[in-house]
């Protein structure tokens, strides 16, 4: 088995462990408060994280768990994104087709975050994390079958609203 680093095995995780946090508080002060206390409760419990098989996996559930908890406490589910970050640069030079470009990144990720919870961690974890199915299903403690339904719904979901707005222009 190998010896699991803090240094070198968790502290990587703090940006996925962020992206996933925000995308359940939908707030970025609470999402930068739940990698942290991520981050101290992995720490505590570094001495036991060799007997864990996936210490990612592990994590991501611990920030999952804790933005939970945030959202419970605070009442926080009507917030939107204030600060979205835009993954890759715009090639575009012209400034029409930047705005057009962004204008759509805002509208799916408006979407995305009136989702449900489930089908907006899935979604998330799948297609901006990048990560398999089996893995969100051990995350999320799901089946297999579950997280593909759940992708499935949300992306149906997505693109019925995409195309509503898009066709009324609204």
């Amino acid at each position: 088995m190998k010896k699991v680093s803090f240094k070198e095995d968790i502290l990587p995780l703090k940006n996925i462990l962020f992206r996933v946090a925000l995308r359940i508080t939908l707030n970025r002060e609470e999402a930068e408060d739940v990698v942290q206390d991520t981050l101290i409760k992995v720490w505590n419990l570094r001495d036991e994280l060799n007997k864990i098989d996936s210490v990612e996996a592990y994590s991501l559930r611990i920030c999952r768990n804790l933005s939970l908890d945030r959202i419970k406490r605070h009442e926080n589910s009507n917030c939107q994104l204030s600060d979205k970050e835009e993954n890759s640069p715009d090639n575009s030079s012209d400034p029409s087709e930047q705005m057009i470009r962004r204008n759509k990144i805002n509208i799916v990720t408006n979407i995305i975050n009136q989702l449900p919870e489930l089908q907006r961690l899935c979604v998330q974890l799948r297609d901006i994390e990048d990560k398999s199915y089996k893995e969100i299903a051990q995350i999320l403690s799901l089946t297999e079958d579950q997280v593909k339904v759940n992708i499935f719904r949300a992306r149906q979901a997505i693109k019925k609203k995409y195309q509503e707005i898009d066709n009324y222009g609204l």
